[in-house]
């Protein structure tokens, strides 16, 4: 090689590193379409996450779909549709759901509580209270409801805070007595549905996240902590309650025990933007980030994020410094 050749191999090597090396200088940014199936109950914070997002990865354009979390969770095992994030109101439902064949992990990343939410117009708004909502719920003149149980997992909760109000209030057959005046027209297929129902009337009270009804605006019945399923060590008290719902084939069926609520996601296996994918996630779990966005909704975050042994050593690299090994 000629000395002219070997000074220009020498000036390009010294150019690209300069490059490498200034503060400016950044790789390719993840950019198309980034597909996110996620809990009705999350559709608040996750606008704002998407908001935030894109301003960041302007190339990126996020595409959500929110619903039942068991739904949008049997789209994708049963029916084949195709999604990049899957973000739960139940951890446990992407495990059962998911993992192994469509996902290999997943991270919890946030808690939540029950309440019964209602508005001015609710009928005895004037005497409610959290020791006596039972027996406002047995009133004939009230109507009130909850989302599928088969659908959302807001709606088996909403029916395992029946059950665990009969054992705590120490009442025999408590739980058939507000069932009895809960009609099915009442049960909805998503909880975020009942919103609409509350604000125009057509409904009294109404089993919401405590998130909810606070990013809508709405007034609510907090429970106590045996109640409300918002205090992981209060478990063992949750277990006395047992739902059950239809299972992943028709005719099967699955009992869900009572348990602390945990909100869970994970990345797709076959996600068709993994690089967009890991960059929303770690956005998401960032305390700064999606972490302080759901704080500032009313959902208490866990910081950091949580996941089994097991569960981490599959957890994109990128995203381990978010999440620690908790059982």
């Amino acid at each position: 090689m000629s000395n002219k050749w070997l000074f220009r191999a020498c000036a390009l090597l010294l150019l690209l590193f300069g490059l490498i090396c200034t503060p400016n200088f950044s790789f390719a940014q993840p950019s198309g379409k980034l597909v996110i199936f996620h809990a009705g109950s999350l559709s608040v914070p996750f606008a704002a996450m998407e908001k935030a997002f894109e301003a960041k990865y302007p190339e990126v354009d996020v595409q959500r779909q929110s619903g039942g979390s068991t739904k949008l969770a049997r789209l994708i095992s049963e029916v084949g549709k195709k999604a990049d994030i899957m973000a739960s109101a139940d951890y446990v439902v992407i495990n059962k759901n998911l993992i192994p064949n469509y996902a290999s992990w997943n991270v919890r990343f946030a808690s939540n509580q029950m309440v019964l939410c209602y508005t001015d117009k609710s009928k005895f708004t004037d005497k409610i209270t959290s020791d006596n909502w039972y027996k406002i719920l047995q009133n004939k003149d009230v109507v009130w409801g909850h989302s599928d149980p088969n659908l959302d997992p807001c709606g088996y909760r909403a029916c395992m805070v029946l059950q665990l109000a009969e054992k705590f209030y120490n009442i025999e057959g408590l739980n058939d007595k507000l069932i009895a005046n809960r009609p099915a027209k009442n049960v909805r297929p998503k909880a975020v549905e009942l919103i609409s129902l509350l604000k125009s009337g057509h409904m009294d009270y109404a089993w919401e996240y405590r998130s909810v009804a606070v990013q809508h605006g709405l007034k609510f019945i907090a429970l106590d902590p045996h109640l409300n399923l918002g205090d992981y060590k209060l478990t063992p008290f949750y277990k006395n309650a047992v739902v059950r719902v239809t299972g992943k084939k028709p005719g099967t069926f699955i009992d869900r025990k009572g348990k602390s609520i945990t909100y869970g996601v994970t990345m797709l296996d076959d996600a068709q933007n993994k690089e967009a994918a890991e960059a929303f996630l770690a956005f998401m779990l960032s305390p700064e980030g999606g972490m302080q966005i759901l704080k500032d909704k009313g959902q208490p975050p866990f910081i950091p994020a949580r996941t089994t042994a097991e569960g981490m050593n599959e957890v994109p690299l990128s995203l381990q410094k978010f999440v620690e090994v908790r059982d």
